[in-house]
């Protein structure tokens, strides 16, 4: 089943476009990673379909139902009912954690399961604590985020996603302002995910990683979708000039 399908999608800012005919599919239980230069358009890409940007034209589709529709060349976006739901089919990590710092991290995690998706608190809690443990921060549960470690606020972030029970779940580089060691820790835990069947969008550039945990690669460069498929084609054997250029650079 297509969780995610998005069709010549387009985007400018201020005139310049930023993506350009992009289309795309995640099938349930896969994980797709996303490589690029920056400015490739990643990120955008990213934020269009979790609705922190508007597309300019294109459809948008979660779990087979049209969200984003295009009509005589713009995208047309639905009733706000329509827009809850489908923001319930995924959840973002953002790469600078993005917590609330007067929230102790078990209020990060729990906050919106109970106050808007009205769960029971206690119900939440316990899953909270399982999901803590599960991203090694069971003793850290009344901590506030000044107290931990980027890495540990990286892993909260991931809590607060996975509490959500999302379809698909995204991350937005989710490793670039930790440094190796405690990158190396976050990778463990999306290698875990990847083994649970977890469906993930990834923008990454760490190369050994996608290319170890993803069922495909799609090689983004100057707003279009160069190159995809499978990691050991885009990676080990790019047939577009542009990936082999992209990837000499990051193994120098």
């Amino acid at each position: 089943m297509k969780l995610l399908e998005i069709n010549h999608l387009s985007k400018s800012f201020g005139g310049k476009k930023v993506l350009e005919d992009i289309s795309l599919y995640v099938e349930q239980g896969e994980v797709v990673s996303i490589l690029g230069p920056s400015g490739s358009g990643k990120s955008t890409l990213l934020r269009c379909a979790t609705f922190l940007e508007t597309m300019d034209d294109g459809t948008l589709s979660y779990c087979g139902k049209e969200v984003v529709k295009s009509v005589g060349g713009k995208a047309v976006y639905p009733s706000k009912a329509d827009m809850r739901e489908a923001k319930s089919k995924f959840s973002l990590v953002f790469q600078n954690f993005n917590l609330f710092p007067h929230f102790s991290v078990m209020k990060n995690i729990s906050d919106a399961p109970i106050s808007v998706m009205k769960r029971d608190k206690e119900e939440v809690y316990e899953e909270c604590r399982r999901i803590l443990k599960k991203v090694g921060l069971s003793e850290k549960e009344n901590a506030y985020p000044c107290e931990l470690s980027g890495g540990q606020q990286q892993r909260v972030a991931i809590a607060r996603a996975l509490v959500m029970n999302p379809d698909i779940l995204y991350f937005d580089e989710p490793t670039s302002a930790l440094d190796p060691e405690i990158t190396a820790g976050i990778l463990r835990i999306l290698k875990e995910l990847a083994q649970e069947k977890m469906t993930m969008v990834i923008v990454t550039h760490e190369i050994d990683f996608a290319r170890a945990v993803s069922d495909r690669v799609i090689f983004m460069d100057g707003g279009f979708i160069v190159e995809q498929g499978k990691p050991s084609d885009v990676i080990d054997h790019p047939s577009n000039e542009r990936t082999k250029a992209f990837l000499k650079k990051l193994s120098v």
